[in-house]
């Protein structure tokens, strides 16, 4: 049985495996949806060193449709009954209450919520009442803007900067996780890089701003993997070819920015290639014992 409170005050930054059982996801939509390949790919990235699976059936991209409730449902507790078997630490990435209670009740021990408490009123119920972790990820919306040029133009403007209105919203929303009646030893937060933050200026002052959402006494998930505002900056710097940023370009820039999160104190990254990040967060784990 997982030590819930042993992982959530891990004194070293951990790697979270995404794993996304969808048709649309931005970066591997279609490539784990069937069962056994969702399974294997589970069980390979715990082989190249993912401390938590974070499994996704539902994309959030810009644009993206929302699934069904009972699709939802099939794919997030058929991966569950697989892997946790197999020895799995298991994040659910999920909106719905029913999808976490189901999860929950499969051996599932963190919920990851990208709405942070906001879109489903029962899902912080449906935590306070299961003895397992809950990231509470800033939210403004379920896509809300997500036309035109820049998808999230009507949910990115931050009048009194980016660092502070995300601080101040995220911690508004954990105060409604903890009415709800999460205990806070419970609570992960996470400054939701890419959601309602499309550009570079959005999201490096959140990566900078790192020990202003540590200060909260609250572990911090960092989930910077292939984002787009990444895609900008090989583009900026010149290194992106006609077809634009490749994956693994793409995937050399999160290790970077995994070994930085790790030196900076990040409870954890969320990332698509755990072998890159794993060896970039063992330096960074490192480097932070002898800072």
């Amino acid at each position: 049985m997982t030590d819930l409170q042993a992982l959530h005050d891990a004194t070293h930054t951990m790697v979270m495996g995404v794993l996304n059982i969808t048709e649309d996801s931005f970066s591997d939509g279609g490539l784990w949806l069937d069962p056994a390949k969702a399974a294997q790919h589970g069980r390979d990235m715990m082989a190249a060193g993912a401390d938590i699976i974070d499994i996704g059936a539902e994309s959030t991209r810009p644009g993206a449709k929302r699934v069904s409730e009972a699709d939802e449902l099939a794919r997030i507790t058929g991966a569950v009954k697989t892997l946790i078997p197999a020895g799995a630490v298991l994040s659910i990435d999920t909106t719905r209450a029913s999808v976490a209670a189901a999860a929950l009740s499969e051996g599932a021990q963190i919920i990851n919520d990208v709405s942070g408490g906001t879109l489903d009123a029962e899902l912080p119920h449906v935590v306070a009442d299961h003895d397992c972790l809950y990231v509470v990820q800033h939210w403004r919306g379920w896509l809300v803007g997500s036309k035109g040029a820049n998808p999230d133009q009507d949910t990115s403007v931050y009048e009194h900067g980016v660092l502070t209105d995300v601080h101040d919203e995220l911690m508004r929303q954990v105060d409604g996780v903890l009415a709800a009646g999460v205990k806070p030893e419970r609570i992960i937060i996470d400054p939701g890089l890419g959601f309602s933050k499309p550009s570079i200026e959005h999201n490096l002052p959140l990566l900078t701003g790192l020990e202003t959402f540590r200060a909260t006494g609250y572990p911090v998930l960092i989930g910077q993997s292939r984002k787009r505002f990444i895609s900008a900056m090989l583009t900026g710097a010149g290194t992106a070819g006609a077809d634009g940023p490749t994956m693994a370009q793409r995937d050399d820039v999160t290790a970077a920015l995994s070994a930085l999160s790790a030196e900076h104190g990040a409870w954890a990254v969320r990332v698509h290639d755990v072998a890159k990040s794993r060896a970039a967060v063992i330096a960074g784990n490192t480097w932070r014992e002898y800072a």
